[in-house]
Order: C-alpha cells, then structure tokens, then sequence
C-alpha cells in the first residue's frame, strides 16, 4: 500500500471503494491532473506505475466521487511536508542501518525513561526539540543506566507542538522532529547506546483534525467519518467521533500493517498503546453492552504476530483497570500484552507520599502494591510514580505536590526519593519520566521544554536515581534479587509507618535484597525485624546520604549482624537504623 519506489519508478496502491477513478498527481508532474490514472484492481483498490516519480517528489491522490473532486494525502503516507501539505514519496530501504544488530534485554533488565521528543532537548535557537537534539543527550541516559526509552507519540500531527496522541497521519513522522530519516537515525543511535525504544502508538482514535482520512473517498453514512471510521454510535469517543472501524477488513489491516512497519522498518523493541479502554469498549466504561469485540480480535492479531515472529519485543497497554485479561495469554482468551501500566502500583504509592500527615499514609496499601501482579507474573506490570498522564491534567510532578511551588523543598525531595526506591525496588517493570531524577517542576506541557542546568543543581538527586539503577540491573553483582520475581513483605507497621520487604531471584549471597522504607519523619536507631537468612548483610543504599543532598540528614547506616531470635516468623532478626522518610536496603557478599 502507498508510495513503492523501485528501481523503475514508484508503484502507487490505494483503497478508496467509492471513488468513480484516481490519479496520482505530483512533482514529478507539475501536478498535472490528466495524467496517471490508476487502474481498479478490485475490492475497491487502486494501483498504477509512475516511471518518473522517485523518492523525494510530493504527491496526492485526486479522486473523482460522487462527492465532487477530493485532493487526499496518501493514508499511507510515510512522509509529509506537514499536516496540511503534501505527502512526499520515501524509500525506507535507503536508510544505512550500519551494523545496527540490537537485541532488546530481558524484560525483567529493563529500566524504562518516558521521553517527550518536543520537550526533551530543545537547542538554543530551535522551536522545538526533533530527534536529532534528543541524541544530543543519550550519553546523559545511559550514565544514568536507563535501557529503555518509551517515546511519546511522534506521529504527523497539527502545527509543531502537541503531547502526539492527536495523529492526523499514523503512518508518517512527524516533519518538524525530522521525519522519517530522523527518527530511524535516533533509533541507531539508542541503540548504540544500549537503550531500546518503545514507541507509543494510537489506535483507540485517530486525528481528530489535520485528517485526510475523514471521509476519504467521499462515502460516508450518519454524517461519519466515511470509510475508515464507524458511521455509528460505536465512533464516539473523548476525541472526537474518529473512531476507527475495527470490524473492517481494510482498517484492520491498515492498522496492522501500522504496528508491524515500526517494529520491521524502524526497528523499535516495542510498542505501548494509548488508552486501550477505548478499543475495547465505546465508552470504556465496562457496560457489555458498549463492548466491541472486534477490537479485542484485532489486537490478538496484532499482538499474536508479533510475539510469533519477535518474541523479545514488549507490547504494553495503558489500560488502567487492573485486568489480568489484558496481559493474559491469547490462548487462554487474552489480549496477548507483554505488559501493562498498573494502575495499582501508581495511585496508592502516590498517595503514600504525597500526603501531607505520616498518620494519614497507609502502609498496607503500600505493600499491596509492592505485591500486586498480573497472571502471577511481577514483569507483566509497568511501575511508576510519574508519567505524562500523571503529571499533567491538573495534577503536577510527585516534588510538586508535596510542596507547592517548592520543589527543593526537605519534604520534597526525600518523600521524592522514596518513591523512587520504591519503584526501583519494587518487582515489575519500572519507569521514569523525563525530569523526574533532577527535580523537574510544576507539570508536563508541550511547550516546557526540561531544564537542564537543573542536572547541575540537583547533581546529588540525579546521582541517588543513577545509584538506585545501578543496583536495579545488579552492576556490581549484589542485587540480582530486584530483577527476580519473589519478593516477601517482612514486616507493615502501621504505627511507625515502615514497610520493610525481602526481594529474590534464585536466592542466595548476591541475590537476596532486603528493601527497609521509613515513611515517617522519624528516626529509628533499633528497629528489629526478622531478616530472611542469618549472617552479616550489608548496606548498599540510604537514600538519606548527604551525598544525595546536603539538607539530608545523613544518618549513618552500616552493615548488621543477624542475631537468634523470632521475629516476623524468621528465626533470625537484624537490629536497623532507619533515616526518616528514607529507603535503605542490605544484601549478602
């Protein structure tokens, strides 16, 4: 489908079953409209050789309707001028992918950055931040140990800023982060860096303006969107009436062939799709009655496919209800995702620490979600105290919340931090936003671009987030148990507001992990608490390190002995020090 160049020319195809003919005009013919007709090959498809067009030349399609004449960007389009030009035709063969021969890690390895490409890295006297300015700082990610960026939306879109879930061309790259070729040399460049690349992508609605697929051939019923859209109640949606037909054979494939061209031709490790709900039922609101089950079978297609033919690359849902369906196995009548953004893990851990009082936070709440999981699987689960959504909508950064207005606030930052241990230390997937390790403040906008001097101001900061990732992919061999799938609550006290847990892979010296959270402004010089094996453990992490920040207040922590005695139904127990509003954890050499 779409623009073909080959050594002869380009082959052009298009679906538009209304349509009486269709041409392609172009560049490559002073757009005159009395040459290349395509010929029907049926089912309503369009098809024709055009010698003289080759990659480069701008193109349309012009289709005779009973509508009237309707100049159309090609759906297909992998390149455009902009939102409201022309398509331009792109042979994606003719990137140099090098000796780029990246294989994604483990799922259970990764460490994921949520990365916004217009905010990200804006240069000095650049509008927006593109691709290019982006690879400008992947030296900065890998330092810092992250081995996964999830990139927001980077789909054509209306004007030069926007979040991206608003794509009025799926197919093409949006022109003002540098295009195609842009986002391909990124993707080269990640992974030469070791990171892999997760692209969002949006199908439970498209555009809803900039779009030529609304009423592409001129059909259309109800005063819908025409061919590619329900013409009924089943296209509303919180965007706008857009939603696609997943019930028709041709739309099914167009976003088919959507998901499997990033993965094939961009070489991405793995796709994460927007609000899934909305695929799954018209008003995501759980009514059967809303349901719409050919949405469900579209995604086990795609998911099935991919995870058939590339088995290491991750497929992630937002989904947000906390359904084990939606990470369960095709066979077994499920969606087929790798993973899910868990809904459980982020709101009670935000609430845990943003609230103002320790005698309002709920260690039980916090320890379901250190528990919760999906098909008793820890890494079918995205963990996370901020995202787009998180931190955007009327709601603002973790440091924010606590402290209007104040992020370096003492609160702040060490209420801050623990969340960070806690999704660093936490069985699942864990991700972080773009900003989060150097105290970025306010909300996400499209039009904040980060402020990296604050790297230098809150160095300390950004130093505890490289820590705490070095430790979560097990750099120096001591904590392979916070890649594992067992993890063990020791103890909740709900008087004292300490959660304390026991994380593991195989088990054994360099493995086990034992992961102490104060969640109050008190300090603690004995705190007993039954410990999983006896022998000496060592600390390997206190968030309350002066180091970190020098308004800590740098309580000592060192390596304890075990000692005989029950405790927390072990037979053994170690007597902690514990820093106020700090995380710490110990392992065994």
């Amino acid at each position: 489908m779409g623009a073909l160049p080959h050594s002869s020319g380009v082959f052009f195809r298009v679906w538009a079953p209304h349509a009486k003919s269709v041409q392609v005009i172009g560049s490559f013919s002073n757009w005159d409209t009395d040459k290349h007709l395509l010929m029907s090959e049926g089912g309503g498809y369009w098809a024709g050789q055009v010698d003289e067009a080759k990659p480069g030349d701008e193109y349309k399609f012009l289709l005779k309707t009973p509508s009237g004449d309707l100049y159309k960007n090609d759906p297909y389009a992998l390149k455009l001028t902009n939102s409201i030009g022309n398509g331009v035709i792109y042979d994606q063969s003719a990137f140099d992918w090098e000796d780029d021969d990246y294989v994604m890690p483990s799922w259970n390895e990764l460490v994921i950055y949520e990365m916004h490409v217009g905010t990200f890295h804006v240069r000095e006297n650049e509008p927006t931040g593109n691709f290019y300015s982006a690879i400008d700082k992947l030296p900065y990610l890998q330092e810092l140990g992250i081995n996964a960026i999830e990139l927001m939306p980077v789909f054509e879109f209306p004007g030069s800023t926007s979040w991206g879930y608003n794509p009025a061309f799926p197919f093409s790259i949006e022109s003002d982060y540098g295009g195609p070729d842009g986002f391909k040399a990124f993707v080269k460049a990640a992974h030469a860096h070791g990171i892999a690349v997760i692209l969002d992508v949006v199908y439970n609605h498209f555009g809803p303006s900039d779009m030529d697929l609304w009423q592409f051939d001129g059909w259309s019923e109800n005063d819908g969107g025409g061919i590619y859209f329900y013409n009924d109640w089943r296209s509303e949606t919180p965007w706008g009436n857009t939603r696609p037909d997943f019930g028709r054979e041709e739309v099914r494939r167009y976003i088919r062939d959507n998901a499997m061209m990033w993965i094939e031709e961009y070489r991405v490790d793995g796709l994460r799709m927007d609000m899934v709900p909305y695929i799954r039922n018209v008003k995501a609101d759980g009514n059967p009655g809303n349901d719409i089950p050919e949405g469900k079978d579209l995604i086990q297609w795609i998911n099935g496919e991919i995870r058939e033919k590339y088995p290491h690359k991750l497929t992630i849902a937002e989904d947000m209800h906390s359904l084990e369906a939606i990470t369960e196995k095709i066979s077994n009548g499920g969606w087929g995702y790798g993973a899910q953004w868990d809904a459980e893990f982020v709101h009670p851990v935000r609430e845990a620490i943003i609230t103002a009082h320790d005698q309002d936070r709920s260690m039980t709440a916090v320890a379901e979600a250190v528990l919760h999981r999906y098909n008793s699987d820890a890494f079918e689960r995205i963990v996370y105290t901020e995202s787009h959504d998180e931190v955007a909508n009327g709601k603002a950064r973790v440091a924010e919340e606590i402290a209007f207005d104040d992020v370096n606030n003492y609160y702040s930052k060490k209420r801050a931090a623990l969340g960070m241990a806690l999704v660093l230390t936490t069985p699942g997937i864990p991700m972080i936003f773009q900003g989060q390790p150097s105290l970025e403040d306010k909300w996400f906008s499209d039009t904040d671009p980060l402020d990296w001097s604050r790297l230098d101001k809150f160095s300390g900061f950004v130093n505890l987030h490289r820590d705490l990732i070095r430790l979560r992919r097990n750099f120096d061999g001591n904590t392979a148990g916070l890649m594992g799938q067992h993890v063990e609550i020791l103890r909740i006290d709900e008087e004292k507001k300490i959660l304390i847990y026991h994380r593991w892979k195989e088990g054994g010296p360099g493995d086990d992990v034992v992961v102490a959270l104060n969640f109050s402004a008190q300090a603690y010089d004995h705190y007993e608490v039954g410990f999983p094996h006896p022998g000496e453990w060592h600390a390997r992490f206190n968030s309350d390190w002066k180091g970190y920040d020098a308004e800590f207040t740098d309580k000592m922590i060192g390596s304890v002995h075990t000692a005989e005695g029950s405790r927390d139904q072990k037979p053994q127990f170690a007597s902690l020090g514990l820093p106020p509003y700090s995380a710490c954890l110990y392992t065994q050499s």
